[in-house]
């Protein structure tokens, strides 16, 4: 991060290494600093399934090291009305949200920056692991240096009034520096294991958690050609691409390999599942998103050649855009790409910068006449995209 004058900052404490060094780094720039723990949800909050008690004293007790005050807000209830209903809803029509993508861009960098800015900040900071740079007065969100943390995907909805009051001081190290600059300063979290998924589910049973807000309807899993092999507990629980936990392992077709879900046929309530990794049925050309968010504030140039992700880890897969207007525009790839999922996010880059994107609403598998037996409906074979 480029040295600056002394700002007051309100850091984002989660209790993880990550946002704990982030707080220490900018201590030790001679920044005034504040922590602020966000607590973002209460229903079943207990210890068996979220850390969020544990967390508070683990970040009061880094707070106490370094030497800033720290306070505690609760957003649970804009939490459960901006990106819990929205998670909800997603998982109603059959798609498979990424609810950390909506609570950055509602949550953590809109409540909560209003929240700071409302106590004399003039910054904001997380421990996210990307960049901010300024050119010709626009804010880019760029990468991090270490590619192995790189968050961009999750920043990918940030806007230029959010980038402009924000800090990301982790983006120029790599996470190893980060453990030993925490072990350095006897930060009492310096080893504690990154945390993962959000904390409404935690480590319990997805399954499960999903039972206490939506019906499950159990319906058929069937081949291409309509064959039922088994039987789905409900469409919601299963997303593309997934291979594990489909209670079909034991039968082998043709040259015995495994199934993989390669679609949800919502009219029918049926599972589509295919055998092989490389399956045609599983390999998308082209995509349509909505709901876009451009960082800058323009849409990319249409036929110039960008990288985008359809999912967090992919690396960036050549593609370019087209047909960009106010209901969302048409990503074309260079190479298929693999079980495309609606409902997740698909972030576009130019080299470092991260342009922007949108939610995947559907996508276009190879031709018809490319998958087995020819015979899949069209709807089938296509994202189905019913509200």
């Amino acid at each position: 991060m480029t040295t600056m004058a002394k700002t007051r900052v309100v850091v984002g404490m989660s209790g993880g290494v990550d946002s704990s060094v982030a707080a220490l780094l900018l201590k030790q720039q001679g920044h005034e600093v504040t922590g602020l723990f966000m607590k973002n949800w209460e229903d079943d909050d207990t210890d068996e399934y979220c850390s969020s008690r544990q967390d508070l004293i683990d970040a009061v007790a880094v707070a106490d090291r370094i030497g800033i005050d720290i306070d505690t807000v609760n957003f649970s209830a804009e939490y459960k009305e901006r990106v819990f209903s929205e998670f909800l809803r997603e998982y109603r029509a059959g798609r498979t949200p990424n609810p950390d993508v909506l609570c950055n861009a509602e949550i953590k960098f809109r409540v909560f920056l209003d929240h700071a800015l409302a106590l004399g900040a003039d910054y904001i900071a997380t421990g996210h692991y990307a960049r901010i740079r300024e050119v010709d007065g626009l804010h880019q969100l760029l990468k991090a240096e270490d590619g192995t943390k790189d968050q961009s995907y999750f920043l990918h909805r940030l806007n230029q009034r959010q980038l402009a009051r924000t800090l990301f001081p982790l983006g120029a190290i790599y996470k190893r520096e980060v453990r030993a600059l925490a072990r350095a300063a006897g930060l009492p979290n310096h080893d504690k294991k990154d945390s993962t998924g959000i904390c409404f589910i935690g480590e319990r049973p997805f399954q499960d958690f999903l039972n206490r807000y939506l019906p499950a309807n159990p319906g058929d899993i069937c081949t291409l050609d309509g064959e039922p092999v088994g039987r789905h507990l409900g469409l919601m629980y299963y997303t593309l691409g997934q291979r594990q936990g489909l209670g079909i392992g034991g039968r082998r077709d043709g040259d015995g390999e495994a199934w993989y879900v390669a679609a949800k046929d919502l009219k029918r309530n049926r599972l589509i599942v295919v055998q092989g990794h490389d399956h045609p049925a599983l390999l998308s050309e082209r995509l349509v998103a909505r709901d876009l968010n451009w960082i800058s504030g323009a849409a990319p140039h249409c036929q110039w050649v960008y990288g985008a992700k359809t999912r967090y880890r992919q690396k960036d897969a050549a593609c370019t855009i087209s047909e960009v207007d106010a209901q969302g525009c048409t990503v074309e790839f260079a190479e298929p790409q693999w079980a495309v999922t609606p409902g997740q996010s698909v972030v576009v880059y130019e080299s470092q910068v991260c342009l922007g994107g949108g939610i995947i609403e559907s996508s276009e598998r190879m031709r018809d006449s490319d998958l087995k037996g020819g015979r899949c409906p069209p709807d089938t074979v296509k994202f189905n995209d019913e509200r």
